[in-house]
């Protein structure tokens, strides 16, 4: 048979199809790749939380205890985009000697220089600070609650003076959320801080309703619409996790309700 032009046209025509079935393969093995990357999320720190350990703080210490649990979150931020941006680097090892370990040890500096603050001028808290400062992943990228970064202010009633109000004492809630989803952090975020708003108030009635009512004046005009306020809270949250993840089974009522401390 004759090698024509037609023919030497044909093989050209094949030729240019069979490079174009292969580009179209590779193209797919590689959106193929990239989906299965993107469907792989980086896990995320998991720390415990330090803020419901401290205690009441001296006001002297506030501005520097703030600064520091502020810092507790930055540094667990650092970590996640860590995570995120050394994916696929190192051995088996590698999270824990990279980002961990180093972490963690950022974590024993923030919390040593918190309890130095307070025992300045107040009985410095015994805490076990390297069980605080170690931190675990929570895989596929759920996002652990943040740090609370206010606490209560001790009072003077706190440290013996006769006569001062009592303030509010009231449970830990952000360590018991557990991890939550990304698309919740930012109503976490919103609502524990009017936990702590909500407490700020109660403590302020507290002093400026010195002497007045009967017996039941704090429960009823205090404590309990404090609660009544901390329930409708906690039930944000729980719903704002519950809209793309498992909400926590949390008693409502008892992270609710808050003594007093004398």
């Amino acid at each position: 048979m004759k090698y024509t032009r037609t023919n030497r046209t044909k093989v050209r025509r094949w030729q240019v199809a069979g490079v174009a079935a292969v580009a179209v393969a590779l193209v797919g093995v590689g959106l193929g790749v990239a989906s299965a990357a993107e469907n792989t999320a980086a896990p995320t720190v998991n720390c415990p939380g330090v803020a419901n350990k401290l205690g009441a703080v001296p006001a002297s210490a506030q501005a520097e205890i703030t600064r520091n649990l502020a810092l507790l979150n930055t540094q667990i931020a650092e970590a996640n985009k860590r995570l995120v941006t050394s994916q696929g680097e190192g051995g088996v090892n590698f999270i824990q000697n990279a980002i961990l370990g180093p972490l963690k040890d950022k974590r024993v500096a923030t919390i040593n220089r918190m309890l130095t603050a307070i025992g300045r001028t107040a009985t410095k808290p015994t805490l076990d600070v390297n069980g605080l400062a170690t931190c675990s992943l929570n895989q596929n990228g759920a996002v652990a609650a943040p740090e609370a970064t206010v606490v209560p202010t001790a009072t003077a009633a706190a440290a013996g003076t006769a006569g001062a109000a009592p303030t509010v004492n009231c449970p830990a809630v952000a360590n018991k959320l557990g991890a939550v989803p990304a698309s919740a952090q930012a109503e976490i975020e919103r609502n524990l801080a009017l936990l702590n708003t909500q407490i700020a108030e109660a403590n302020k009635r507290l002093v400026t309703s010195q002497g007045e009512g009967g017996v039941n004046f704090i429960q009823n005009a205090i404590l309990g619409p404090l609660k009544d306020k901390r329930v409708a809270t906690i039930n944000r949250m729980l719903t704002a996790i519950g809209r793309t993840a498992t909400k926590p089974v949390l008693d409502v009522n008892g992270l609710a309700t808050c003594g007093l401390n004398q």
